[in-house]
């Protein structure tokens, strides 16, 4: 396992109206219960920790998304 650590940030579509929808809930939920540490945020969420970590979880993350209605995830993941 690498000692580097890692940043992905993703933004979920579709967007809706007050409430996200079951596609970015259940895909927060994935990144909640993955130990990292999760910042939400209006338009995006943050995901920081050890880079193997966050890579399995982007996997994860993007299948829950795309399993629960999305049709989009928007990822930019930095090495720190």
């Amino acid at each position: 396992m690498s000692s580097e650590e890692a940043k992905a940030e993703f933004t979920i579509e579709p967007f809706t109206e007050g409430d996200p929808g079951p596609h970015v809930k259940e895909a927060i939920h994935v990144a909640q219960q993955s130990g990292l540490n999760v910042e939400i945020g209006p338009f995006g969420t943050t995901v920081v920790g050890d880079q193997e970590k966050v890579f399995e979880l982007v996997s994860d993350l993007v299948k829950t998304a795309i399993d629960n209605g999305a049709y989009r995830v928007s990822l930019q993941v930095t090495s720190i």
